[in-house]
């Protein structure tokens, strides 16, 4: 084995490094990046794909919330549990009424659509998680996050988030390294000019969805979630729990309304109180168009309306009320939330495309194609100047390093490795790889006696 210069030596880790991340990790992530796009291209193709559902008379009196609410549980037959419902309080917009269905996935939930003027059904399908989106987009949203393969799927996207900053950071250090004293015009240095500059018009976005998309990852999830706890950056939840009541602990609770398939209704919902609540709401200070009322699941809890419009930054408040006396219980101002819990609330709606409406789906429209050239120019870049021998191993660089270097490294690997075990799990895969090639390869006793 060669020897070489300190610097040399974290070149060769870096560029091998950077090569094996592109190699095994660029498709996953050109697919998240293509998937995603298409998940902030699409929500003005969904408002006229499902228009006749979303939308109804755009004039007249609407009519009371329980009217509404009786209206779509002759649809569902009364056999489904209520789980909230999202007024048209503006426009020509209709009411969600939403139903737990046992038939349906986690966070999905079955929605009658409501002419609040006419009593109409306008439509009658899932909807999914906080921003309600509806069967096309939720269709992208499973590519975009498991490659519709379920929980196992998901680890395709942790592995793109987990590696994704590192695949940004290293490329900078690696540019800073080897960039030409002068400009060069050939085929290698062009495509390298144009991989580079795309990689620094895109670092700060690349650094942002590996870091939200951790969030929402298997694995490296609850870590997060663990550390925001530890420093008290979670974000504020209204405390439903009624004073004097005692907690409610049967782990077992979501299971007593399942009856031959069917969630049975709770006998403690009264539908008449919705309009109530809402008012109640409204002179509490929520005044967002858009709101998602709850009714308690038990005796002991108060109802909750919360603002979803996320298109505007601060429109999240929300408000616990009893339902006994229509007094407000509790409530969560965002203006109040810790300065992480903020950041982390307009990180997730700008990955989500819905922070500021049609401006941030055009920045991240032309982020996720700008990031699937580079990958594309980053493989044509390896492909011109692919080597003809197998080269030194990620093992065989990492030796070469001194034994500060190897500590160094060791460590931090073992720390992301635990932080991020799909990372950790992804980079011995990329050793045991890289040696097995190496040792298959014909030139490699040449090359150990080098």
């Amino acid at each position: 084995m060669t020897s070489c210069t300190p610097r040399a030596a974290w070149l060769n880790l870096l560029r091998r490094l950077h090569f094996y991340i592109g190699l095994f990790v660029g498709p996953f992530i050109f697919i998240a990046a293509l998937s995603g796009t298409l998940y902030v291209a699409t929500p003005q193709l969904e408002n006229w794909l499902y228009k006749e559902a979303l939308f109804g008379v755009a004039s007249g009196e609407r009519q009371p919330l329980a009217e509404q609410i009786a209206t779509a549980e002759q649809v569902t037959g009364g056999h489904l549990r209520l789980h909230a419902v999202r007024p048209g309080l503006s426009g020509d917009n209709t009411t969600r009424v939403m139903f737990a269905d046992p038939q349906l996935g986690i966070s999905e939930n079955r929605a009658i659509f409501i002419d609040p003027v006419t009593l109409q059904v306008k439509g009658d399908m899932t909807v999914y998680g906080t921003s309600g989106i509806l069967p096309l987009r939720q269709w992208i949203d499973y590519l975009h996050r498991s490659l519709l393969l379920g929980d196992i799927g998901r680890n395709y996207s942790e592995l793109a988030a987990s590696w994704m900053w590192i695949a940004a950071l290293g490329g900078i250090v690696l540019w800073f390294l080897t960039r030409p004293k002068r400009r060069i015009n050939n085929r290698v240095q062009n495509h390298r000019r144009l991989h580079v500059t795309l990689g620094w018009i895109l670092l700060a976005g690349m650094l942002l969805f590996s870091a939200t998309g951790l969030t929402w990852s298997q694995w490296a999830g609850g870590n997060v979630d663990r550390l925001r706890a530890a420093f008290d950056w979670m974000t504020p939840q209204v405390n439903t729990q009624l004073h004097g009541a005692a907690p409610a602990n049967d782990p077992h609770a979501e299971h007593h309304r399942h009856h031959d398939g069917m969630v049975m209704p709770d006998s403690t919902q009264d539908v008449s109180q919705f309009d109530a609540v809402l008012l109640t709401a409204q002179h509490a200070g929520i005044s967002a168009s858009k709101v998602e009322i709850r009714p308690p699941r038990s005796a002991d809890q108060a109802w909750t309306v919360t603002e979803i419009d996320r298109g505007w930054p601060t429109r999240v408040d929300a408000v616990a009320i009893d339902g006994s006396n229509m007094a407000v219980v509790d409530r969560t101002r965002f203006a109040d939330f810790p300065l992480m819990a903020k950041l982390t609330r307009w990180g997730v709606d700008f990955h989500m495309g819905i922070l500021f409406g049609v401006v941030n789906q055009l920045l991240l429209v032309a982020f996720g194609c700008a990031l699937c050239v580079m990958i594309i120019v980053g493989y044509r870049l390896w492909w011109i100047r692919r080597p003809a021998s197998a080269g030194d191993t990620l093992l065989h660089c990492w030796l070469r390093l001194g034994i500060a270097g190897r500590v160094l490294t060791a460590f931090f690997a073992l720390l992301l490795g635990l932080a991020m075990p799909v990372m950790g799990g992804s980079l011995l895969l990329f050793v045991l790889i890289d040696a097995l090639r190496w040792e298959r390869h014909p030139q490699r006793s040449v090359m150990a006696r080098d």
